[in-house]
């Protein structure tokens, strides 16, 4: 056997391992690249962004705002007084609102009449308390109440300008001889000093003569055919007058 058997051997088994070597790195590349693009692939893998959903249309201001109600209660008026002369009379008129309710007298010291309602978008519509076809009707505007009022089949027109204490609107009740006592007052402060002021008062239906009021201090008591009476303002009777 010749000698260069053995180194041929050799020779033959390197070359072998090299070319096997060769090819395990050529191929591991190849398998890296196929595994990244199977994790690329692979739904909810680390790293990797999941496909963002539509972004759904946001509402048009046009059609939110058609969905809210739209506001048209008004505002009531917490408190407010007015007091005045009838055009053509000597008849004074006086006008207090608590809250949107409203109560009003109407007096020339022989007639009489009180009225009652409820504030109105813009002004006033208020009944006769006895009935009778008695109504004011008036508008609040610019600090005090214009309109019309209807006593006894007759009609006057009105401006009355807003008033504060003591000028308003003033009442007393009581009991005599088994009837019915009442009385009303209006008190309306002159420009030029003092008060000017009307008021009338009955028992059942008999007329009796009434008692000026005391321009400063308008709620104390007087008396009424012989009978003491405290007259309260309108804060402490607008709520009875239902």
């Amino acid at each position: 056997m010749s000698r260069l058997g053995p180194v041929i051997t050799l020779a033959a088994g390197a070359a072998l391992a090299v070319g096997l070597g060769v090819a395990s790195i050529t191929a591991t590349p190849a398998a890296e690249d196929t595994a990244a693009g199977t994790a690329a692939q692979a739904p909810g893998a680390e790293g990797t962004a999941a496909p963002s959903a539509s972004p759904s249309p946001s509402p048009s201001p046009s059609s939110s705002s058609s969905s809210s109600p739209e506001r048209t209660r008004q505002e009531k008026t917490a408190k407010a007084d007015y007091g005045g002369r009838v055009k053509g009379d000597v008849a004074l008129i006086a006008i207090s609102i608590r809250n949107g309710k409203a109560v009003a007298y109407f007096c020339d010291g022989r007639r009489e009449a009180w009225f009652k309602g409820s504030e109105s978008p813009g002004g006033l519509r208020l009944k006769g308390v006895a009935g009778g076809g008695s109504e004011l009707a008036a508008t609040l505007d610019g600090g005090r109440a214009e309109g019309r009022v209807s006593v006894g089949g007759r009609k006057w027109d009105f401006t009355a300008p807003a008033v504060v204490k003591p000028s308003g609107l003033y009442r007393a009740t009581a009991l005599v001889r088994g009837a019915r006592l009442r009385a009303g007052w209006i008190v309306i402060r002159n420009p030029d000093g003092g008060y000017e002021q009307v008021g009338a008062a009955f028992a059942g239906e008999e007329r009796l003569d009434i008692p000026r009021l005391d321009g400063e201090r308008p709620t104390a008591p007087v008396t009424i055919d012989g009978t003491t009476v405290t007259p309260e303002d309108v804060d402490g009777f607008i709520e009875e007058m239902r």
